[in-house]
């Protein structure tokens, strides 16, 4: 494949030149190695600044890259305007856009390789893992991104350390042991500690944060702007899109793949993103509405595990800054939703319910919202990451007509 000074034809070749502060958008890093701790000159005791991912926009050809039938599959079809896909992938991305009612669409993320989002985000981490030689990855999560996390290294022959919650579910712990990982268990308040003593001593690259104000791995949430351009591709550029919210990364690299867009002329406007929190924890509400780049909250109970957060990123704050707004939203909005979904024929986790569950929260007040077009929530994971997924099996029937005809009558089903 030829690949001239001009534009960049090749859909295998990334056009990653370096790293930019987020917090000071001046100050530029080469793109090895990837600031896993974030900016090193605008941090401070109380806030860490995340870099982001930059590129030769202006060698690209984005009529090209964006046609219809341009390219591969997936990430890979992707790959000028992603860091070097140097690991191998599992096939992820491309995954559904379903129409729930008129002008409302959900996108469903579940269809991944490991049935979430992460995966866009870890073919990424794990890419970096490769460029750097290190002998495996290490990971702080009891849910999606452990789970990814495990399967991509596995995929590209690392090994894996996940330091998991001590209510780790059974069956996230059954998917991580699957893939091969190190799976352990500690006290939530010394995952951070222990992943940084096995990130320094061992040298195994981290793909989780290692600050005190949440910034991840630089290369993470550019896996997450192809959900962007796979919208754009089948509807255009929507009118709001209603994104889960843990730390923020999904919806900055959406954001940043919807403002890459208008960047390379193939749009002139930006949907409204809607951050949906669970109110059980909302560090990104309280940042936006106290004005902070990052904020500590003190979560509360609540089953929507996958998105409860103690500490926002400034991603976030990036991101709702483009016209967006922040929605909290408690379990019994998010359970109303899940079931919305599953009458639909869309099993999702609790908290991956959380878009629509924003977007229904905004009641008869959504017109009032100023949304001008059709509507996206992101659904980011299956129902089967949730607690206690088979813990209430249904019971057993006896195999005669009068007792199938009561529990048939039971559920509304009548001749």
């Amino acid at each position: 494949m030829a690949t001239d000074t001009a534009t960049n034809t090749a859909t295998d070749t990334s056009l990653a030149t370096g790293q930019r502060s987020l917090g000071d958008p001046g100050l530029d890093y080469p793109l090895q190695p990837p600031l896993t701790a974030g900016c090193p000159r605008t941090g401070t005791a109380d806030v860490a600044y995340p870099v982001e991912v930059d590129y030769a926009y202006e060698k690209l050809d984005a009529a090209a890259l964006f046609a219809p039938s341009a390219g591969r599959a997936g990430l890979d079809r992707w790959a000028p305007l992603l860091p070097p896909l140097l690991a191998p992938g599992l096939g992820e991305g491309g995954t559904p856009l379903i129409e729930l009612e008129p002008g409302v669409y959900v996108k469903d993320e579940s269809r991944n390789p490991t049935w979430s989002h992460k995966d866009r985000l870890n073919r990424c981490t794990t890419s970096a893992a490769v460029a750097a030689g290190a002998p495996g990855i290490a990971v702080a999560s009891s849910g999606n991104h452990g789970a990814s996390a495990a399967a991509y290294a596995a995929r590209a022959g690392l090994r894996c350390v996940v330091f998991a919650g001590p209510d780790l579910p059974p069956a996230v712990d059954a998917f991580l042991n699957a893939y091969g990982a190190v799976v352990l268990p500690v006290p939530w308040e010394a995952r951070w500690p222990l992943l940084r003593q096995v990130v320094d001593r061992l040298g195994l690259h981290p793909v989780s944060n290692l600050t005190n104000t949440h910034t991840g791995h630089a290369y993470g949430p550019e896996g997450y702007k192809t959900v962007a351009y796979e919208i754009f591709q089948e509807i255009g550029v929507p009118g709001a899109v209603f994104l889960p919210v843990g730390y923020g990364e999904l919806l900055f690299g959406v954001w940043k793949g919807f403002a890459e867009l208008r960047r390379l002329g193939l749009t002139d406007r930006m949907p409204r993103l809607y951050s949906c929190e669970t109110a059980a924890a909302a560090p990104l509400a309280r940042a936006v509405r106290e004005g902070l780049p990052a904020a500590h909250v003190t979560p509360g109970p609540t089953g929507a595990y996958a998105i409860v957060a103690p500490v926002s990123g400034y991603r976030g704050v990036v991101a709702l800054r483009d016209g967006g707004r922040a929605l909290t939203l408690d379990d019994g909005q998010l359970a109303d939703a899940q079931a919305e979904l599953a009458r639909a024929g869309l099993w999702t986790e609790l908290s991956a319910a959380a878009g629509l569950a924003g977007l229904r929260s905004l009641g008869g007040a959504a017109e009032a919202e100023g949304i001008d077009g059709p509507v996206v929530c992101i659904s980011t994971s299956s129902g089967f990451k949730d607690r206690g997924v088979g813990a209430h099996p249904t019971a057993p029937v006896a195999p005669e007509w009068e007792e199938v005809r009561r529990r048939l009558h039971a559920a509304g089903i009548r001749g």
